[in-house]
């Protein structure tokens, strides 16, 4: 018996009930953002169901599935970029620069060890994951780095009365908060097995693996978030301080 929800209309009815109590939920606590959830499910829905369309295709050709990774990683960069700029024009590309950079070296690494596979069923959903932990983790670092230089510009300002060049200033000022962008990926490094059973072992487990496999490809996934997002955050925080990842939002 497959381990998977049966596709048709009871799926359909279960998914419209969640997101709209999502929204409502969301709505009735003022945190203003009921549209923004449903326009999230419907966009997901729409995606998923095109790219498993798609996806028999991909897997069959080398070349496409390489096509398929630089593509995510595009999304993903005008995603962080717009999230931190307010755009999705100029600077915002910048964002490209800590998602491919955390990636490319720990997913190269991964397949020259042959610990991934060089096929593509095993690259692209280890890329898939890689590239939305770095997407993330570059979007919460540019966020919160850009929001503290506003609300503490009198210390910023301060740092360069004292003699700080404008990069020192800013880091002293942002690096802290921007750090808090790593819990989320600290927190399900460490409660993994404890509190969640994450995509990749469940994964390999119903893809016929035994528990062992599935919980070491698991490991090897969150050690490699680690990396990648730690790199991912560097970065982000050097190309706010340096002024090439800026608030385009008016105000």
């Amino acid at each position: 018996m497959s381990a998977a929800p049966d596709v048709g209309p009871l799926l359909g009815l279960v998914l419209v009930v969640l997101t709209v109590a999502a929204a409502w939920l969301v709505r009735l606590g003022g945190l203003g953002l009921g549209r923004e959830v449903v326009v999230a499910a419907v966009r997901a829905t729409a995606q998923l169901a095109a790219v498993s369309l798609l996806i028999a295709a991909v897997l069959r050709s080398a070349g496409w599935t390489a096509v398929f990774v630089a593509g995510m990683v595009v999304i993903a960069a005008a995603t962080a970029g717009r999230r931190i700029t307010g755009s999705t024009r100029g600077r915002a590309w910048w964002a490209m620069l800590p998602i491919a950079a955390g990636v490319a070296p720990v997913l190269g690494l991964l397949l020259a060890s042959t610990l991934v596979p060089l096929r593509p069923v095993a690259v692209l959903p280890i890329a898939g994951i890689f590239i939305g932990g770095a997407m993330t983790a570059c979007a919460l670092t540019g966020r919160r780095a850009l929001d503290e230089l506003r609300t503490r510009r009198g210390e910023y300002e301060g740092g360069l009365a004292l003699g700080l060049l404008p990069r020192d200033a800013a880091l002293e000022v942002c690096r802290s908060a921007a750090a808090l962008a790593l819990i989320p990926a600290l927190d399900q490094t460490r409660t993994v097995g404890l509190v969640t059973l994450p995509g990749a072992f469940v994964g390999v487990l119903l893809g016929g693996a035994d528990p062992l496999e599935a919980g070491a490809t698991q490991v090897l996934v969150l050690i490699g978030l680690l990396a990648i997002e730690a790199v991912a955050v560097l970065i982000t925080l050097e190309l706010v301080a340096t002024d090439r990842l800026k608030d385009d939002r008016p105000g």
